[in-house]
């Protein structure tokens, strides 16, 4: 299960409806980075066949066969801090992350 908390969530349906277009949110993972693996986060305008759909306050989340034993159980978050202001991984999966928290490894 990926589940999304209620800022990330209204944050996804409001650019989805900015765009005009699109499914919902397709989440993986790539292998970079210092601790070895990073997140992809793009929005998605189709779901692949093979993708694992998953539905969490009103957003598809949609996650490739081979990202989904990294990412079980993720929540993903939306925050504003000062300037700063991005989606948050809740990963209980990783066992340790780099510095500037751009990856991690499981």
């Amino acid at each position: 299960m990926i589940s999304l908390t209620e800022n990330a969530a209204k944050h996804v349906q409001s650019y989805l409806a900015k765009r005009g277009k699109g499914v919902g949110l397709r989440l993986g993972v790539r292998t970079s980075g210092c601790s070895g693996m990073a997140y992809k986060l793009e929005f998605a305008d189709a779901a692949n066949p093979e993708d694992h759909q998953f539905e969490s306050r009103g957003v598809t989340v949609l996650v490739d066969p081979k990202s989904l034993p990294y990412l079980q159980g993720t929540e993903l978050d939306y925050a504003r801090e000062g300037l700063n202001e991005g989606f948050k991984f809740r990963n209980p999966n990783v066992k340790d992350e780099c510095g500037c928290g751009e990856s991690f490894n499981i």
